[in-house]
C-alpha cells in the first residue's frame, strides 16, 4: 500500500494500551482515519515494568501521545462504562521506582466534550497509576487522594513527556461498590471495552488539533471592563456586608461563571420584582431598568442598591433629555436585551428600537425636523455605524450624543479582534450565549475574515475547529472573568502551542467609583 505523502503540518503521534484486547478494540475505532500513516500503535503489556521498556522506545520527536484503555473505578458514582479523560496523571508513592511529580493535562476538557458529544457519560480528574491491582483498602486509600480511576502503566508511559501534547483516557470496568475479585468482573470488563472504539474516534480529534496548533494570539483589551468590575464588585460587598440572601435583578452581567461564583456566596437572581420577599435587599444589574421599576421598588419599600453602569445610566439621561424636548428618540440597539428594554422604558411613547438596517429605513416619527438617536452600549461599531448612515439620510435632522454610547471598552475589544482576525486561522472568543459584546466579537471577527466561536469556557472547544488552525486568536467580552481566557490559553498550549503573544489596542485604566452603600 502506498501511502500519500506526510504534509509538514502533520505530525506523528503514539498511542499506547496495555492489552491485547484494549488495543483491538482501538484499532476498531480507529478506522481509516490515518491516512498519512503517522500513527504508532503500541500494545505495552500489564504494569510499570513494561510501561517503563514501551516508553524507552517512543520514538524522538515531539509529537502527541495517548493512553488508552480501561480502568477500576475508585469514586463512588462511577460505573461501569464511564469514561475518566485525566486531568493529571500521577503514581501511587507506596509503589516501587514511582516517577516523581505529576502529569498535568489543562486540555482534557476539550477531549471531554468531544466524547460527551458521542453519548458517552464522560468525567474529568486524576488518574493515579499504581503497581498492582487494589482492592478494598488500598483502592479507598487512593480515592481519598482524589483520584477517580486507577491504572498500572499510565504515570510510567507518560513520565518525560511535558514537552509534548499528552493525553489519557480511561474505561471504568470495576467499580468502588463492591469486590475486584468476582465473577461480574469479567462481564464489566467487556463492557469497558465496547467503549475503547468510541474512545478511539475522539482521540484522533484531539490528535489533528495537537497537531495544528502552534500560536496563540491574543486580543488586548479583553475581559472585564470598569462598569462590569463595579457591578460585581457591588454584589460582593452586599454580601460582605448583610450577608446571605441578597437578590439581584436579571443577571448582574451576562456571564454564566460570574452569576453561578455569586449564586455559590449567597446571592438569588431574580427575572422581576415580585419573586423578591418584603424588606430583602435588591441590586439592578449593570444593564439598566426602566422607570417603571424603579417605581415598583420603590412603592415596595425594597431596599435597592443601583448597579448599573454609568455608560448604561448615561444614555438613560440623554434619552429622558431628548424626550424631554419633544424628540421623537430613535434607539439603535437589539430588541429584548436588558439594556434596550430599560432605555426605552424612560420614554415609552417617543422611543423607537431600529435593530437593523431595514428598521432604519421603515421607522416612521412624528416630525422629521424633531429627531434624536441612541446607540446601545455594546452594539458593534461598524453594525451601529451602517444602521446610523441609513437614518441620518432618511433625517438630515438628526441630532445625537455629545459623545458615542458605544462604551469605550466595547471600542476598544472591537479594534483589538479585528487586528487578531486578520492574522488568524481561528478566533475564540469567551464569553456567555446573551452576552452582547461577546457575540458583536464573533461578527466582527468574521466580518475580518476568520473562523470564529463564542465559547463560554474552555469546555465549549470544539476539538475539530483547531484542526488546521495553526494560529488561534483569542479574547473575551467585557463580562468574561479573566480566569476563563488563562483556562483556555493553557488548553490550547497543553495542545501544543508554541508561542502565546499579545496584541494590545489601548491600554485601560478607568475606574468607576461604587455606590455610596457600598463604599468602604
Amino acid at each position: 500500500m502506498i501511502r500519500p505523502a506526510v504534509p509538514d503540518a502533520v505530525e506523528a503521534w503514539t498511542l499506547y494500551a496495555p492489552m491485547r484486547p484494549e488495543m483491538s478494540a482501538l484499532r476498531r475505532g480507529l478506522g481509516g482515519t490515518d491516512p498519512y500513516g503517522r500513527l504508532t500503535l503500541c500494545r505495552t503489556g500489564i504494569g510499570p515494568r513494561r510501561a517503563r521498556s514501551a516508553a524507552a522506545r517512543r520514538p524522538a520527536g515531539s509529537g502527541p501521545v495517548v493512553v488508552a484503555g480501561i480502568g477500576g473505578g475508585l469514586a463512588p458514582g462511577l460505573a461501569t462504562g464511564d469514561v475518566v479523560v485525566a486531568s493529571v496523571v500521577r503514581a501511587d508513592p507506596s509503589a516501587p521506582d514511582a516517577p516523581a511529580g505529576e502529569i498535568r493535562m489543562p486540555d482534557a476538557a476539550l477531549l471531554a466534550a468531544a466524547l460527551r458529544r458521542r453519548g458517552l457519560r464522560v468525567h474529568v480528574g486524576p488518574v493515579v497509576s499504581t503497581d498492582r491491582l487494589v482492592d478494598g483498602v488500598a483502592r479507598d486509600r487512593l480515592a481519598a487522594d482524589g483520584a477517580l480511576v486507577a491504572d498500572q502503566e499510565s504515570a510510567w508511559l507518560l513520565a518525560g513527556c511535558a514537552d509534548r501534547p499528552t493525553a489519557c483516557v480511561r474505561v471504568v470496568a470495576d467499580t468502588a461498590a463492591g469486590s475486584l475479585y468476582r465473577p461480574a468482573t469479567l462481564a464489566r470488563v467487556r463492557a469497558a471495552l465496547r467503549v475503547l472504539p468510541v474512545v478511539a474516534a475522539a482521540l484522533t480529534e484531539w490528535a489533528e488539533a495537537a497537531s495544528a496548533v502552534r500560536q496563540v494570539l491574543l486580543a488586548s483589551p479583553r475581559s472585564f471592563c470598569a462598569g462590569v468590575e463595579r457591578a460585581i464588585a457591588v454584589v460582593e460587598q452586599a454580601l460582605d456586608r448583610h450577608g446571605a440572601p441578597v437578590y439581584v435583578r436579571k443577571q448582574i452581567v451576562h456571564n454564566a461563571r460570574v452569576v453561578a461564583d455569586l449564586q455559590a456566596r449567597g446571592a438569588v437572581f431574580v427575572d422581576e420584582l415580585d419573586e423578591v420577599p418584603d424588606g430583602a435587599l435588591t441590586i439592578f444589574s449593570a444593564h439598566g431598568v426602566s422607570p417603571a421599576v424603579r417605581r415598583e421598588a420603590t412603592d415596595r419599600r425594597l431596599p435597592v442598591i443601583d448597579a448599573t453602569c454609568p455608560l448604561v445610566t448615561k444614555v438613560h439621561a440623554e434619552a429622558r433629555r431628548f424626550s424631554g424636548r419633544g424628540d421623537t428618540v430613535l434607539l439603535i440597539g437589539h430588541e429584548g436585551h436588558e439594556e434596550t428594554e430599560g432605555t426605552l422604558g424612560e420614554a415609552p411613547g417617543r422611543i423607537r428600537l431600529v435593530s437593523d438596517p431595514a428598521a432604519a429605513e421603515t421607522v416612521q416619527v412624528a416630525d422629521p425636523e424633531r429627531v434624536s438617536y441612541l446607540v446601545q452600549t455594546t452594539l458593534a461599531v461598524d453594525e451601529a455605524a451602517g444602521i446610523l448612515d441609513a437614518l441620518r439620510r432618511r433625517f438630515p435632522a438628526l441630532a445625537g450624543p455629545g459623545s458615542d454610547d458605544i462604551c469605550y471598552a466595547t471600542t476598544n475589544r472591537q479594534r483589538a479582534i479585528t487586528a487578531v482576525a486578520a492574522r488568524a486561522d481561528l478566533v475564540l472568543v469567551v464569553g456567555s450565549p446573551n452576552s452582547s459584546n461577546s457575540l458583536r466579537l464573533v461578527e466582527v471577527a468574521e466580518r475580518a475574515g476568520a473562523r470564529a466561536h463564542l465559547v463560554d469556557d474552555v469546555s465549549g472547544i470544539d476539538l475539530r475547529w483547531l484542526a488546521g488552525a495553526a494560529t488561534v486568536g483569542v479574547t473575551a467580552g467585557a463580562s468574561a472573568p479573566p480566569g476563563l481566557v488563562d483556562e483556555v490559553v493553557a488548553a490550547l498550549t497543553a495542545l501544543g502551542a508554541r508561542e502565546v503573544s499579545e496584541h494590545t489596542a489601548a491600554v485601560e485604566d478607568v475606574v468607576f467609583t461604587l455606590p455610596k452603600e457600598v463604599r468602604p
